[in-house]
């Protein structure tokens, strides 16, 4: 076996269209998801179907780079005078879709041509959690689980061809032909069988952070749907966020009325229930699992907790004293009220009064804002 290496000054981006236009058509999808994230992440399709469904965003129609001449059907259009200076405006495009004159009656320009682009639930997940992260994760003092990682940190002979190394084969290849006798003519570089270097790897153990995250919700007859659709919404993004970046992450899920407890994952995120609302029950419930369970010095632990803030008066001075003792065992602490007016519950005003920095707090009034409820808890 042997192959000739030849080095070209020419330009192949001619070659590459095809290469460059998907290119530029996946920067431009992703563009249309970010400047739609809020409303696409609240999307009933893909909640509803547990991520397993593909969403539509509409978007313009990419169109090759061109010149336009006739402009408007004008003569001389673009065509400047002499007193014209860099940065003057020749004239501007009228309105897609709309007449000339001043009437209200059926216009005669051309529009933009709109089409729907298919998301996967995957590529929405990527650029959403590219924001997200654990913060203040600290590492532990109790030995970290660990999982297998390969590493590419050995270079042989023998291996596979999807694992050559093409510098460090090209370069054995020259030192050969250096201290050859014999000079080629045509100064062509030859790579021979005895050339080839592989990259091998090793498998060694990866240790993280342990890190526990508390999900916390109103199950009360408070919450109504919409509340409940908003705090399924929040979690359900969240989990999917921990699960994709970190290894070695819990997650316990607590629900409460006047009384909390411990339910399964699918119970968090389909049982309704009724009563009356005790936030400083699941404060209470939190911090003794914590104590049980999640000593702080082992620990990164991640309380979140979703309310629609209509607690009972009298018990808020007790949820303040439980909350500034969770936050004062924790990396963050994130708590959120989902409301549908422009005023904030008494709980909230109460939760104020903690000046901690990692205690965060976030209202939403509407379905877009969990996006920003996300990055608020996860930043």
């Amino acid at each position: 076996m042997a192959d000739d290496i030849i080095i070209s000054r020419d330009d192949w981006s001619l070659h590459r269209k095809g290469h460059l236009d998907q290119s530029r058509h996946k920067e431009k999808v992703e563009e249309v998801i970010k400047q739609q994230m809020g409303d696409l992440i609240v999307d009933e399709s893909i909640i509803l179907s547990d991520g397993k469904k593909n969403t539509k965003i509409p978007m313009r129609s990419l169109e090759e780079f061109r010149f336009r001449y006739d402009f408007n059907k004008q003569n001389h259009t673009g065509q400047g005078s002499k007193k014209m200076a860099p940065g003057d405006i020749l004239g501007r495009e009228q309105a897609a879709g709309k007449g000339r004159g001043k009437g209200s009656g059926a216009g005669e320009e051309p529009g933009q041509d709109i089409y729907e682009a298919e998301v996967s639930y995957e590529d929405l997940a990527n650029i959403l959690f590219e924001e997200l992260r654990l913060p203040n994760l600290d590492d532990k003092k109790r030995p970290l689980i660990a999982h297998d990682r390969p590493e590419f940190n050995d270079v042989r002979k023998k291996g596979l061809m999807a694992n050559v190394d093409k510098k460090r084969t090209l370069l054995e290849s020259i030192k050969r032909q250096a201290f050859s006798k014999k000079l080629d003519k045509d100064k062509k570089i030859k790579i021979t069988p005895e050339d080839l270097r592989f990259k091998t790897w090793e498998t060694r153990p990866n240790f993280e952070t342990n890190a526990v995250i508390l999900a916390m919700m109103d199950t009360s007859g408070s919450m109504g749907q919409f509340e409940k659709y908003i705090s399924r919404t929040f979690f359900f993004w969240m989990v999917r966020f921990l699960r994709l970046k970190y290894e070695n992450v819990e997650m316990r899920f607590l629900a409460h009325h006047t009384e909390a407890k411990e339910v399964t994952e699918e119970e968090f995120f389909t049982r309704g229930e009724s009563g009356g609302t005790r936030c400083s029950s699941v404060y209470k419930f939190a911090l003794d699992l914590i104590e049980k369970d999640y000593p702080p010095a082992h620990y990164n632990i991640y309380p979140v907790h979703f309310t629609d803030g209509d607690n009972i008066g009298s018990d808020n001075s007790r949820a303040l004293t439980l909350m500034k003792n969770l936050v004062e065992v924790s990396q963050v602490v994130g708590y959120g009220e989902i409301l549908r007016t422009h005023y904030s519950s008494t709980l909230m005003s109460t939760l104020k009064r903690i000046s901690d920095p990692k205690l965060r707090l976030v209202t939403i009034r509407d379905r877009n804002e969990v996006y920003d409820a996300l990055k608020t808890v996860f930043s």
